[in-house]
């Protein structure tokens, strides 16, 4: 009986021992790990614009800024820890990765997904970055907040004012970690933009790009894994985060570029991870084989400069010294745009331009605009400038100038 008893204390102080250290999968992860191939290929013969389980979604191209496809991309919900997409930005962005982070209470006993830290554990910022990303660790998420941000509400400032900065007005986040709470939220679309802020940081798209990675707590070593179960099984995904609470379902935020279409698709709501899984695949599996990549910077430099050819001679600039304007448009912002096969015959470029003006005109004046369309939805628009100053004529020459433009007429007439 007392042997008995000793192992089973043994087998009880392992398994709590243990437990904050390693980071297991339930089963319905090793089920979908098991099966990703079955379900990306299932999930790939789709050609039609796919009927998807998550409630909301979005494929943003990373290079227009455009919406490939969107289902309730606008509405707030939940959004687990996809949050921590925010988290790590705003660390990497006011944190050394080499910074030495003691761990607190709190965040050593933070629950949900763990990176398995106790108190007064010593580990790197960069470590707890991997920790946070890779395997989702709330306790991670709580001791960086700490670190950067001094307490929990100090960072939920900081990723608030982040997303002001970024022009985000429905989102608010009250955790580093998404832990359901009424308010912290966000929308698929305005997640899309985090995402694609944070993938411009090199550090963050070299952690997201990870499968695995060995990390150091207290000098020693442990591996873990990342939750991402697209990454490197489907072509061209390069991170970037999973999250699951009961509040806000399965989620996931995927980065995936083939050829010169970078998109972000991202899913929320979704009822099982392999929902999440099948609704991700067959959204980007559907892009990828119904849009093209067309150069719209070509179209519009021709369209314009043909525009110029055929009207650098109509304007008029009443009591200017000069009817010769130069005009250019604002800098195309991007050279390709992801556009459905069935509406490449549908771009439009409309071009306004105001001929009659009223001496002065100034150089960098807006005198028009160019649109581009894309079956009668506007997609881009670019102002027109004057890139030269029509100076307006002095009163006491205004007689003499009068004179010389005559003059120059009736030369034109009789000696052309």
């Amino acid at each position: 009986m007392k042997i008995h008893k000793i192992i089973t204390c043994l087998i009880i102080f392992l398994f709590i021992f243990t437990s904050n250290y390693l980071v297991f999968a339930d089963d319905e992860d090793l089920e979908i790990f098991n099966n990703i191939s079955s379900v990306i290929n299932a999930s790939s013969q789709i050609d039609e614009e796919p009927k998807i389980n998550s409630r909301a979604a979005i494929v943003y191209d990373r290079n227009s800024g455009l919406i490939l496809f969107g289902k309730n991309e606008n509405e707030k919900r939940k959004m687990a820890s996809t949050t921590k997409i925010l988290t790590a930005i705003i660390v990497l962005e006011k944190a050394k990765l080499d910074d030495i982070v003691t761990v607190s209470q709190k965040a050593a006993g933070t629950g949900g997904s763990r990176l398995g830290l106790h108190k007064n554990d010593k580990i790197s910022v960069l470590n707890l970055l991997y920790g946070l990303l890779l395997c989702s660790g709330n306790d991670a998420a709580v001791a960086l907040a700490e670190h950067v941000g001094g307490d929990l509400p100090g960072f939920a400032e900081m990723m608030n004012e982040k997303c002001k900065s970024l022009g985000l007005n429905s989102s608010h986040f009250v955790t580093p970690h998404g832990l359901d709470d009424e308010e912290h939220y966000t929308t698929a679309y305005e997640l899309a933009i985090i995402t694609n802020y944070a993938l411009n940081n090199q550090t963050f798209r070299n952690i997201v790009g990870t499968k695995t990675h060995t990390i150091s707590i207290n000098g020693y070593s442990k591996t873990i894994s990342n939750t991402n179960e697209l990454l490197g099984n489907l072509d061209g995904v390069y991170g970037v985060k999973t999250g699951f609470t009961n509040g806000a379902n399965r989620c996931l935020v995927t980065a995936v570029k083939r050829g010169n279409m970078d998109l972000i698709c991202i899913v929320l709501g979704a009822d099982t991870k392999k929902d999440r899984t099948k609704d991700s695949v067959s959204l980007i599996e559907y892009v990828f084989k119904n849009f093209e990549m067309v150069n719209i910077k070509e179209k519009i430099i021709t369209e314009f400069e043909n525009w110029k050819l055929c009207n650098s001679s109509s304007f008029l600039i009443s009591k200017g010294v000069s009817n010769s304007i130069d005009i250019n448009l604002d800098e195309i912002p991007f050279d390709y745009v992801p556009i459905n096969k069935n509406q490449i015959n549908n771009i439009s470029i409309y071009i306004y331009c105001n001929k009659n003006f009223e001496a002065p005109v100034l150089s960098g004046s807006n005198i028009g605009y160019l649109t581009l369309s894309i079956s009668d939805k506007t997609i881009l628009t670019l102002n027109i400038k004057a890139t030269n100053t029509i100076s307006k004529k002095e009163t006491n020459n205004f007689f003499s100038e009068m004179l010389k433009d005559y003059i120059f007429y009736l030369e034109s007439i009789f000696f052309k």
